[in-house]
């Protein structure tokens, strides 16, 4: 007498394999973009979160505290408002590339000692910046290179 045997052929298993690969491949590259958004509304909150910080620190000082920056014009951390914003915000796309149009770095574009203004943006991943100064907040198409291109 032949017993039969129940279970998966291995061509079968293959087969469902290859397919389940094939769906997961799909869903990541479709959420691509959506993580490319996330990051870009992270850098924007971002943004908004150290503009606040400024203003509440003008509120206490009746000036702006000055802001540092590196030879890539990206922010030093360290020397603007440990009172209200403390941790700095990190860059959510890894934070370790310069300000020249390139993604990743939370800059300024000029250091300046304390005052009446202030400027500071982040590079969005479809090559706009987005901008916070005195003045307000706005997205602009072209790299802030002083103050006064920030407004």
């Amino acid at each position: 007498m032949f017993k039969k045997n129940k279970g998966f052929t291995l061509i079968e298993l293959l087969v469902v394999i290859a397919i389940i690969g094939v769906l997961s491949g799909l869903v990541l590259v479709s959420l691509g973009g959506a993580r490319s958004k996330a990051r870009d509304v992270a850098r924007q909150s971002d943004i908004r979160q150290i503009a606040a910080a400024l203003e509440l620190q003008y509120s206490d000082d009746v000036q702006y505290p000055a802001i540092t920056v590196d030879a890539n014009k990206r922010i030093n951390s360290t020397s603007t408002t440990p009172t209200y914003l403390d941790p700095w915000p990190l860059d959510p796309g890894g934070g370790s590339h310069g300000c020249n149009s390139s993604k990743g770095a939370y800059c300024a574009p000029v250091s300046s000692d304390a005052g009446p203004e202030y400027c500071v943006y982040a590079t969005l991943e479809n090559g706009n910046f987005f901008t916070a100064s005195d003045s307000g907040i706005s997205t602009l198409g072209t790299e802030p290179t002083v103050l006064d291109t920030c407004k």
